[in-house]
């Protein structure tokens, strides 16, 4: 590839599950270039020993695969050396025209960066990193808790039960004090007593109450999962907790995100862990909004 370097030291690294293949391309004082490959494994001590190798290359740019969670390890061993690597699009640098067969995989990432070539994905700092671990699993409750919470009134509406034609929030609290109830054992007159501020009357509530077959196998699934909707609940809990207790270094994002309409705590905080607080490093609007 004949083109005007724009890096003389560069590094180039093709990141597996079980190795991590790299390339050093340094361009010497009379032009001439030397290249050294080397591999290490995925492992702790491999990632020790790849990081001050690195360090001693002293290169301009890091390049490394974005795919996949294994680059995140080396990354990080990279980072605690005070190198900041770059995370680039696998699909950009494959279809860069001019690779040859015979060229190694970490080879063609560095002679890519070495050329200025490549375009690094945006990788947040680790705090903000960390918190995207926290975030996430607790987007994951949050669509379990979401489909959970539908089974107690599948299983209710099975049985004949009704209520959620009776009730316009069947997930308020008068209407979850009445879907327990029956697990407890208590009668229908009983469960009409928790009824609190409903506005449907009592005999319609009534009405809708009357079961086909409200019979063991029935009750048994119902309280499971209203036990599991409540552990989802209580761990989600501690999710919100720990997440903004990470985000106390963000205090004025997430005030000033909360004077956006219909946006409380927990919605200023999701989106601040995916994006961050910097927004130069998506140049434009655009770029972010992709």
């Amino acid at each position: 590839m004949e083109t005007t370097p724009t890096y003389k030291r560069v590094i180039g690294l093709d990141v597996h599950q079980a190795k991590i293949g790299a390339c050093a391309v340094a361009e010497q004082a009379d032009g001439t270039l030397t290249v050294a490959h080397r591999e290490f494994g995925a492992f702790k001590r491999d990632r020790r020993a790849l990081a001050p190798w690195a360090r001693e290359v002293a290169p301009d740019v890091v390049v490394m695969e974005s795919t996949g969670i294994y680059r995140k390890s080396p990354y990080a061993a990279l980072e605690a050396v005070g190198i900041a690597a770059r995370a680039v699009n696998a699909r950009h640098a494959k279809n860069v025209p001019g690779r040859k067969t015979d060229v190694a995989d970490a080879h063609w990432p560095a002679t890519l960066a070495r050329a200025g070539l490549l375009r690094a994905s945006s990788i947040p700092p680790a705090g903000i990193r960390h918190l995207r671990l926290m975030a996430r699993q607790r987007q994951k409750l949050g669509g379990m808790l979401a489909s959970e919470k539908n089974r107690p009134h599948k299983l209710l509406a099975d049985a004949g039960v009704r209520l959620n034609a009776r009730v316009s929030d069947i997930h308020g609290q008068a209407a979850r004090a009445m879907v327990k109830a029956p697990t407890e054992g208590q009668s229908i007159p009983e469960v009409l007593n928790l009824a609190g501020r409903l506005r449907a009357s009592r005999e319609r509530l009534f009405d809708a109450l009357q079961p086909e077959k409200l019979g063991g196998p029935h009750l048994f699934v119902l309280k499971e999962a209203l036990a599991h909707i409540e552990e989802l609940g209580g761990r989600m809990r501690r999710f919100d907790r720990a997440l903004i207790g990470g985000l106390k270094d963000w205090q004025p994002q997430l005030i000033l995100l909360q004077t956006l309409p219909g946006i409380d705590l927990m919605g200023a905080a999701m989106p601040l862990v995916e994006i961050g607080a910097d927004m130069n490093r998506f140049g434009r609007a655009e770029k972010l909004a992709s």
